[in-house]
């Protein structure tokens, strides 16, 4: 049976929440809605910077000491939004949605210890937005001894499968952190972090030139890459781990560029998560044959440019040529999962998170 979902998605970048309505049956996709997107205030941006900061001494997950508590409360209220705006736009009755799948802020994710939290309130959210919601997707994976992380491939795989391809095609989400969903027919399901995506040139755009990212990697573009501090930064411990693997977006902060020319910082970054990205290419079945990249980095034509250089022969398309949604694949992605979780069926897998067996997941939280 279909249903209509609402994804909702805020990711490690800390730029707002994206919102999508599909209609699913949790194999299939059958049809994509509108998407929206609900940007973070800079208050709100600077309460969950603060939140990032205190969460590596979170005492248990569902704590939420001072800073924290306060920006939960402000992401939960700035998902209602999101949803109230979404449904108004288009016109969209709530008793026409049958789930919301809430995927929360991530704040801290240590799967070798079994933690991640992710915040933001459900139950309060569904109260406000008289929805049921499906959330804490990750926890059953990490309490299980996955990895926790990535969750979209089962949705990358319904996608790639329509596309009729041959060859293994790479889906590659390039958000704070970088990540990819090798597809291989039917069978072969393998997924994975790279290594960084934005979040290292996004904090460096930041610092140095007060700038949330580079628009279009227009400073990268005027900048030569630092070639012997990429080959040092890929000796990091992580690239030579097999997947699945996964990553904190802090988990790169200790790689600090030498003092050099804004443009030449940043196309150094740029190319480094490019480079990450093709490093995972050994470590697969067969090389990819269709790279298709979803996720904020689509919009930087330099880190497109170069991850082409990176993986030629191969073809690299941003996915909006496909006809899918780089905004909104997330966001769609956590509407699907929760069709997916409301008829038990498996999000994560062994060869995507490590987790020891198919792991259904997922927890309502009701009107």
């Amino acid at each position: 049976m279909m249903m209509t979902a609402i994804g909702l998605m805020s990711g490690t970048s800390l730029d707002g929440v994206d919102v999508a309505l599909i209609e699913t049956d949790g194999k299939r996709v059958a049809a994509f809605g509108p998407s929206g997107y609900r940007p973070y205030t800079e208050h709100e941006r600077g309460l969950l910077r603060e939140a990032l900061a205190e969460a590596v001494n979170l005492p248990r997950r569902d704590a939420r000491p001072g800073v924290i508590g306060e920006a939960e409360r402000a992401v939960t209220a700035a998902h209602a939004e999101a949803v109230a705006a979404f449904t108004a736009q288009h016109r969209i009755a709530r008793e026409d949605i049958d789930i919301v799948g809430f995927h929360g802020q991530t704040v801290l994710h240590r799967p070798a210890q079994r933690l991640t939290v992710q915040i933001g309130d459900a139950a309060a959210l569904a109260k406000v937005i008289h929805v049921p919601v499906m959330h804490d997707f990750r926890a059953a994976d990490v309490a299980a001894g996955g990895q926790g992380a990535p969750f979209v491939p089962v949705y990358h795989r319904a996608l790639a499968q329509s596309l009729g391809r041959d060859g293994p095609i790479c889906v590659v989400n390039i958000g704070g952190v970088s990540n990819i969903t090798y597809i291989d027919g039917n069978d072969t399901l393998i997924a994975c972090d790279t290594g960084p995506g934005n979040a290292l040139l996004d904090d460096f755009m930041f610092r140095v030139m007060g700038q949330p990212f580079d628009c279009e990697g227009r400073l990268a573009a005027q900048g030569t890459p630092d070639a012997d501090w990429i080959t040092r930064g890929l000796e990091h411990p992580f690239f030579a781990l097999p997947p699945p693997k996964s990553l904190d977006r802090n988990d790169f902060a200790s790689l600090k560029l030498r003092d050099m020319p804004p443009a030449d910082g940043a196309a150094t970054l740029t190319a480094f998560t490019a480079a990450a990205i093709a490093a995972i290419i050994p470590q697969l079945p067969k090389p990819p044959q269709s790279w298709i990249v979803v996720g904020g980095g689509t919009r930087n034509l330099t880190m497109l440019r170069m991850l082409r250089d990176k993986v030629a022969p191969a073809t690299v398309e941003p996915a909006d040529v496909l006809g899918w949604s780089a905004d909104a694949m997330e966001a769609q992605a956590f509407g699907f999962l929760a069709a997916r979780g409301l008829k038990g069926l498996p999000l994560s897998y062994p060869a995507t998170t490590g987790v020891p067996m198919p792991m259904t997941g997922g927890v309502i939280a009701r009107p």
